[in-house]
């Protein structure tokens, strides 16, 4: 198999596995429903194991598709980065990119990327600049640096963004907290809970639930810690001071551990949210330093967040169980 039909089998199976059936990883490429079972037959064959079970309800993968899931994400990014260090060889890029990143995301994600990509591209420098607040996460300082990293809606039209990852937010409490205060089973129950909450600016689909087909707001009345920063509410909730909304960039670690549980999951990770994260930059013909970064962080990053794999199937074992 040649890398990229390899590359397209795995990307396939990592849809089907998360959004949950043929139908909808069929959406994602130019195939038909019927197509995306015939190849996952086919994968199947290949490997002499079974990696779905399938229903009239949905596909959830066996314990040996979630095993070879990890596989797969780690097969697929070394592949991007073996055909990154094949094109900085041939034409070997030079030269300085400056990127603003919000401080979180760029330690936890961010940073980890960009030291792969230097070492894809020796002859590239990067100048990371992590921002511990939203001040200028619209971009303010583009001239100044290349590209700003934004979490969110974007207000700004005038600036050319590239989508590098869909953000899926959950509720989510210390196993302590639950003990002690009950777990509640609908997002209105939510109201008689602690809260963990964002000081001033919130994301804009915090303590936003689907009601009846329409976004409902359900918020803890009391909010026994506020914050501006997103650090800070993970330490709080962790320490069991009541439930936060965070998105899995932030928390998927200690979900999967089980230092923190995610609530209303039953049937798994909900929708991504209508925004998500995005490189900002001003021009549409940005330099080619810049525009291979992009292509990277957009391989590293999308279209399953390596974040959300763990953890959808951290919640499907946890589901079968």
């Amino acid at each position: 198999m040649n890398p990229d039909a390899l590359t397209d089998q795995l990307g396939l199976f990592l849809d089907v596995l998360e959004s949950g059936s043929f139908s909808a990883a069929a959406r994602l490429h130019p195939l038909t429903p019927s197509a995306v079972s015939r190849r996952i037959d086919a994968l199947e064959r290949s490997l002499d194991c079974a990696l779905f079970s399938r229903s009239t309800h949905a596909v959830r993968a066996t314990p040996a598709g979630l095993a070879f899931a990890e596989r797969a994400r780690r097969i697929l990014a070394e592949l991007h980065l073996a055909r990154a260090e094949a094109v900085s060889l041939s034409s070997a890029p030079e030269g300085l990119i400056r990127i603003d990143s919000p401080a979180p995301f760029g330690r936890r994600h961010l940073a980890p990327a960009i030291a792969d990509f230097l070492t894809a591209y020796p002859g590239l420098d990067v100048q990371l600049r992590l921002i511990d607040s939203f001040i200028d996460l619209h971009g303010a300082h583009l001239g100044e640096v290349d590209l700003v990293l934004r979490i969110g809606p974007l207000a700004d039209t005038r600036l050319v963004a590239t989508p590098l990852s869909p953000m899926v937010r959950v509720v989510c409490a210390s196993p302590a907290y639950l003990e002690r205060r009950g777990v509640p089973r609908t997002p209105a129950e939510l109201l008689e809970h602690d809260g963990l909450d964002w000081d001033g600016l919130a994301p804009a689909y915090a303590w936003r639930f689907e009601n009846q087909g329409k976004l409902a707001v359900y918020r803890p009345r009391r909010l026994r810690m506020t914050a501006n920063n997103a650090e800070t509410l993970v330490f709080s909730v962790l320490a069991g001071l009541g439930v936060a909304h965070l998105p899995t960039w932030l928390v998927s670690e200690y979900l999967v551990r089980g230092e923190l549980v995610a609530l209303f999951c039953d049937n798994g990770l909900p929708a991504p949210e209508p925004s998500g994260i995005y490189a900002l930059r001003l021009e549409r013909d940005t330099d080619s330093r810049s525009r291979l970064l992009l292509e990277f962080l957009k391989n590293r990053f999308g279209p399953t967040p390596p974040w959300d794999l763990p953890l959808q199937g951290a919640l499907q074992r946890g589901a079968s169980n």
